[in-house]
């Protein structure tokens, strides 16, 4: 926080108060052997002039790379009007609408996410989100297990799902004995003709990326027919700026299964309005259908009418341990971000479908553009021949690793080096160009790639 207004009396006032002597005191439980005592390389304290000149010329040597990285984190253009709104006290400051009667405001507001995001994925209920992406897959998994009565306790997850994702997917869900069986992608995305030709354990559901973690597009409607004739979910892991263009999940699978779609999908909202910020916070969705609501982790928001009638919201299906017992509650970990989900309501409320169509239309365009021009270099070409959205993998004559770290001292972020998870990727390389790229930008990445490549 930028100011602590308390003073040492302050502090020596409280301190009597509580009754103690020193604020070292206040944590005498913690054994002494845990403690690290003195800091070392540590310089003296500054004054708060010393402090904000200090970060100020350390937030300089940052710069503004421009930035052609994705990888599950994207760059987009936010309205200035998004985040004053949200810096506003009534919602910046706000807590989880716990008391129905002092928290309309937000209340109203979560629900309109919800019913925004419900139209995004097609599905018929969604919650009031979750802590990120990787955890809502996480989440997703567990209520397809919940779901699927004969319990076989494991779930297929191709490699092009992202590697964090699966990740927090094994750690989470492993403990739980569910084994989590990963298919392989040797062509960018899961072939659908090789999972026929395959005979799996019983499972309890198919994961199925849209788009995956390399950029393409996965053959939803036909993945969705075959976790559906084995008696199991398809579980979405989608973009939700990539839905403004794609087949919705609600309505994936073919005309002959009567597109039944997907059952249960998740995601990050990162996309909506939350700008890149080393990692995060951002905030996960997740939406299911009707029938597996009671499944749903974390907590939902509801229309109803007080006793004189009129129209309010509350919290309803609370299934988290904070509202029942431990032993009932369908997750522990289902925190909902909810100053992010304002964020991405007041975005979606104020570019509207159309605009957020233009959104996703023009970053396909500039990564049209990007391809066309990278393919132009000698020795670069696509890495997968497959449909994309908004992200590609290219093929370098040079480790990509070295070629990010070049185009670093340049003040470009490259990409992401696929062999920082995928073993025998060196040179591929995953670059992304959101509507924020213009084709002046691509140029400068271009020239500055064919000097990195000799």
């Amino acid at each position: 926080m930028p100011f602590i207004p308390h003073s040492e009396s302050d502090v020596r006032a409280m301190l009597q108060t509580i009754g103690v002597d020193s604020i070292d005191d206040l944590f005498d439980e913690i054994p002494a052997e845990l403690k690290t005592g003195s800091l070392q390389h540590v310089p003296p304290g500054l004054n708060e002039m010393e402090v904000t000149r200090l970060m100020k010329m350390r937030a300089a040597q940052d710069g503004t790379p421009l930035c052609f990285a994705g990888a599950g984190a994207y760059e987009h253009h936010i309205p200035a009007a998004v985040w004053a709104i949200v810096s506003r006290g009534e919602f910046y400051s706000a807590y989880t609408p716990y008391q129905a009667e002092a928290s309309q405001g937000t209340l109203q507001l979560i629900y309109e996410y919800q019913t925004m995001m419900t139209r995004l994925t097609g599905m018929d209920i969604s919650n009031a989100s979750l802590y990120d992406g990787a955890t809502a897959l996480a989440e997703a998994v567990l209520m397809a297990e919940r779901s699927v009565k004969k319990g076989p306790r494991r779930v297929l997850v191709p490699e092009s799902v992202h590697p964090a994702y699966r990740k927090t997917l094994k750690t989470i869900v492993g403990l739980q004995g569910i084994e989590v069986v990963e298919l392989p992608v040797p062509d960018g995305r899961l072939d659908v003709e090789w999972l026929k030709t395959q005979t799996f354990e019983p499972f309890s559901a198919l994961v199925i990326p849209q788009p995956n973690f390399f950029g393409a597009l996965e053959d939803v409607d036909a993945l969705t027919d075959w976790a559906h004739a084995h008696g199991a979910l398809a579980l979405g892991v989608v973009n939700p700026m990539a839905l403004a263009v794609l087949t919705p999940p609600g309505e994936w699978g073919s005309e002959a299964s009567g597109k039944r779609g997907a059952d249960i999908v998740c995601g990050d909202g990162q996309p909506m309005g939350v700008p890149l910020s080393s990692g995060g916070p951002y905030f996960g969705i997740l939406a299911c259908k009707q029938e597996f609501v009671r499944q749903m982790s974390g907590r939902i928001v509801g229309r109803t009418t007080d006793l004189d009638g009129k129209p309010g919201f509350t919290l309803t299906l609370q299934a988290r341990e904070q509202h029942i017992r431990r032993a009932k509650a369908n997750s522990n970990i289902c925190t909902n971000q909810g100053l992010l989900v304002t964020a991405a309501t007041i975005y979606m409320a104020m570019v509207g479908p159309e605009g957020i169509r233009r959104v996703a239309a023009q970053s396909m365009r500039n990564t049209r553009a990007l391809r066309d021009r990278l393919l132009r270099i000698p020795g670069v070409s696509l890495t997968f021949d497959q449909p994309f959205f908004h992200e590609l993998a290219f093929t370098l004559p040079k480790d990509a690793r070295a070629v990010v770290e070049q185009l670093a001292q340049e003040n470009i972020v490259a990409g992401f080096a696929l062999v920082e998870e995928y073993p025998g990727r060196e040179n591929v390389l995953l670059c992304c160009a959101t509507e924020t790229r213009n084709d002046d930008d691509i140029e400068k990445f271009a020239l500055a790639l064919e000097r990195a490549l000799g």
